[in-house]
């Protein structure tokens, strides 16, 4: 399997015409103190296109993307790309970060150098960790799926990625929104190479599976849940049932798909409100412009499409998976104060092994660049046992 390295580089004709476009943009009026409430604020829209065309620098910031090593890789019949930065410690613990939506590999910016050399940045050299992230097929620079239901197989390609690629026999797994999906299929389906799964929430699909003894701290989630969906969910019922409609649209329009991804970054970051106390116009702008420069807005639906589409013999076919794969696998799962689901230890333990549950104070939905600090203690605190564990499974 041959990884070749790689680096971002946009092309001079795609940042012309994205001038273009953003310079002919109708946007629609600011009405005073219209706020978020009913979407993206228009008058924060208008701030965020004119930092986009006078203030935003895309060459510096990839140029800081590239500061990372770079690679892709064939996988599965689809060309991966991921990161692979080395550890700084004597033994370092390979580790996979899978990212959501509607992020992308930049969710774990922040967060990669604090797993790579814990020694400096106050922590124990003996903590360090391997640290892959790869662009979840049909994000970023990965390749789109040529058909549905890819999703169901991401934890299958990344099996692949660490063990036939890369070389890992053992390695330890992260994830949060789709990260969490795509992490919990993998220690399903490949629990002999998985020492620990980490998870930022759990899948929300398990809110489909309704026991009759739940405790009133399940059910309080499970209607703060029903509640997130009617008041938040539309967005989500939209890409899973008319994606193409949608995706055409934010196709042809750069400002378009800053207000579809900003929106979210709003409503469920851990921000009172102002978007701007958690993300820099400059942040927010390099994770819209991975969308855009890559044209992979509507492959990065599929995930939504997949799971809406599903039939019973697909369902049936990954409870069955469920009952002989990761029951056994150990979870730790660490709750970001202001995410949108905040499932009890209980409900988490019906699932999984859980071996660490954290509440953590502070940090939203996109908890790795928020919190990056307390994920990185959270994360290292829960595979340190695991590592002894894994030290003594080693011939001397």
């Amino acid at each position: 399997m041959s990884v070749e390295p790689f680096e971002v580089k946009i092309s001079d004709a795609v940042l012309a015409d994205l001038r273009e476009r953003l310079a002919s943009a109708r946007l629609p009026e600011a009405k005073e103190g219209a706020g978020w409430d009913s979407g993206t604020s228009p008058e924060f829209l208008r701030r965020l296109v004119q930092h986009w065309q006078t203030g935003f620098d895309w060459r510096a910031q990839e140029a800081a993307i590239n500061r990372f090593c770079h690679f892709r890789t064939p996988v599965g019949g689809l060309e991966i790309h991921f990161i692979h930065e080395r550890g700084h410690g004597s033994a370092p613990l390979p580790l996979i970060l899978t990212h959501g939506y509607p992020d992308s590999f930049l969710r774990f910016s922040k967060l990669i150098p604090l797993l790579t050399d814990p020694g400096a940045h106050g922590g124990d050299p003996s903590d360090a960790f391997d640290v892959v992230v790869p662009s979840l097929p049909g994000f970023g620079f990965s390749a789109q799926p040529a058909s549905d239901g890819t999703t169901f197989q991401i934890g299958d390609l990344w099996h692949a990625l660490m063990t036939k690629a890369l070389g890992y026999e053992r390695f330890g797994a992260h994830g949060g929104d789709w990260g969490s999906t795509v992490t919990e299929h993998l220690a399903r389906s490949h629990a002999a190479s998985v020492i620990g799964i980490h998870l930022t929430d759990v899948p929300f699909w398990h809110t489909f599976q309704k026991p009759s003894d739940l405790s009133l701290a399940e059910e309080k989630q499970l209607a703060a849940s029903n509640d997130f969906m009617t008041k938040q969910g539309a967005y989500a019922m939209i890409q899973g049932t008319r994606p193409l409609t949608l995706a055409q649209g934010l196709m042809d329009s750069p400002v378009g798909l800053a207000a579809w991804l900003v929106e979210k970054f709003q409503s469920l970051s851990d921000c009172n409100g102002d978007v701007e106390t958690r993300f820099s116009l400059d942040e927010l702008l390099t994770n819209i412009m991975v969308y855009w420069t890559t044209g992979t807005i509507g492959s990065a639906f599929l995930p939504y499409y997949d799971f809406t589409q599903a039939g019973a013999m697909r369902w049936i076919l990954e409870t069955a998976k469920g009952w002989i794969g990761h029951s056994h696998v150990p979870t730790g799962i660490a709750l970001f104060a202001k995410d949108s689901t905040h499932a009890p230890r209980e409900w988490a333990e019906r699932f999984f092994n859980v071996q660490r549950y954290t509440e953590l104070p502070r940090g939203g939905h996109f908890g790795a660049f928020e919190e990056p600090e307390l994920l990185a203690e959270d994360l290292r605190a829960f595979f340190r046992p695991l590592r002894a564990g894994e030290s003594a499974r080693s011939p001397s």
